[in-house]
C-alpha cells in the first residue's frame, strides 16, 4: 500500500502538540523505540520497512495491538519520518487516557504517601525530560508530575530520548505548587539546591515522597520550592575546589535516585539483619 500525501501530513503535524491533542496520537522512531513501546502502547498505524515487518508481525502475534501495520520502502520512511537517517520503523500511538490537568484527582496527592514520585519544575529541554523519564523507569519510578511548563513527554524528541520508557511511566501534567501543598502532612519533599545540606548526610526517609528537579535555567521556582521541606546538595569533589557551576538536571536526578535506592537497599539490609539477630 502506498502512503498518500495526506497520511505524510498528519504523520509529519504530530511533531506539533496541537495536533498531537487533536488527534490523540504521538509518533515514535526507530526499531528500539517502536520495539520497546508496542507491547506497552496501543499503535493506531505502523509504517514499516524489511525486516522489521517480519519483527513486528511477532509481536503482534503476542500481543502487541496495532490497528494497521503498513508496509514500506525506504524513500517513504524517510518522508514519514523526522530524522536525519531514519530506519526500520515510523509508529504512530495512540495518546493515553486525557487527564484534566485542571483537576488534581485525591489519588495524586495520595501517591507520594505510599512511594517515591518524581516532580519536574519547567524542564524544557526534551532530551533532559526523556532521559528522566528514562531514569526513573530504571530505578523503579513510576509517576512523574510536572509543572506545565515543562516539556511535553510525547514530542517527538522526548520520546526519542526516553527509548520506550514513557510507556512505563506515568507522567502527570499539573499545577504544581497546587499539588506540592495539597500532600499530606510530614511527606518528605525533598529539592536540590546550591545551598542545601549534603545529600550523602541526609537522614529522612527515602521509601516515599517527592524529589523534585528544577529547570535548566533557573532551578526550582519559587512557588515550589516554599513546599520543599527538604534542601539538598550533591557536593562537588574535592570540596572547595573550583569545578563546573552546577550538573545538567538529568545527570544530577540519576545521582539523587540512585542515592535514594541505595540507601533503601541499604536500610532493607540492615532491617534483615536486625530480624535476624533477635530471632537467634
Amino acid at each position: 500500500m502506498s502512503v498518500t500525501n495526506h497520511t505524510y501530513k498528519f504523520v509529519r503535524s504530530l511533531a506539533m502538540r496541537k495536533y498531537r491533542l487533536q488527534h490523540r496520537c504521538f509518533v515514535a522512531e526507530g526499531p528500539k523505540a517502536v520495539r520497546d513501546l508496542l507491547p506497552l502502547m496501543p499503535c493506531r498505524i505502523l509504517f514499516a520497512e524489511e525486516p522489521f515487518t517480519d519483527e513486528a508481525q511477532r509481536l503482534m502475534q503476542a500481543g502487541a495491538q496495532v490497528d494497521e501495520l503498513c508496509l514500506v520502502s525506504h524513500a517513504e520512511l524517510e518522508r514519514l519520518s523526522s530524522l536525519p537517517a531514519p530506519r526500520g520503523a515510523v509508529a504512530v500511538f495512540h495518546l493515553p487516557e486525557a487527564e484534566d490537568d485542571g483537576v488534581v484527582p485525591p489519588e495524586w496527592t495520595q501517591l507520594p504517601a505510599r512511594e517515591l514520585c518524581l516532580a519536574l519544575d519547567g524542564v524544557q529541554d526534551p532530551g533532559n525530560v526523556g532521559t528522566i523519564v528514562r531514569i526513573a523507569d530504571w530505578f523503579g519510578i513510576r509517576h512523574i508530575f510536572a509543572s506545565r511548563a515543562t516539556a511535553d513527554v510525547f514530542a517527538p524528541k522526548v520520546v526519542q530520548a526516553t527509548m520506550g520508557a514513557v510507556g512505563r511511566v506515568k507522567v502527570h501534567y499539573t499545577d504544581l505548587p497546587h499539588w506540592l501543598a495539597n500532600l499530606p502532612q510530614g511527606v518528605p519533599v525533598c529539592g536540590t539546591f546550591l545551598d542545601g545540606n549534603n545529600i550523602y548526610q541526609h537522614n529522612g526517609r527515602v521509601d516515599h515522597g517527592v524529589l523534585v528537579m528544577g529547570s535548566e535555567g533557573q532551578g526550582i521556582t519559587p512557588e515550589v520550592e516554599a513546599c520543599v521541606n527538604a534542601r539538598l546538595l550533591i557536593p562537588n569533589y574535592p570540596a572547595g575546589c573550583a569545578t563546573s557551576e552546577s550538573l545538567n538536571v538529568a545527570v544530577a536526578t540519576a545521582i539523587v535516585c540512585g542515592e535514594w535506592r541505595r540507601r533503601l537497599e541499604a536500610d532493607a539490609a540492615d532491617d534483615g539483619a536486625k530480624k535476624q539477630n533477635w530471632t537467634l
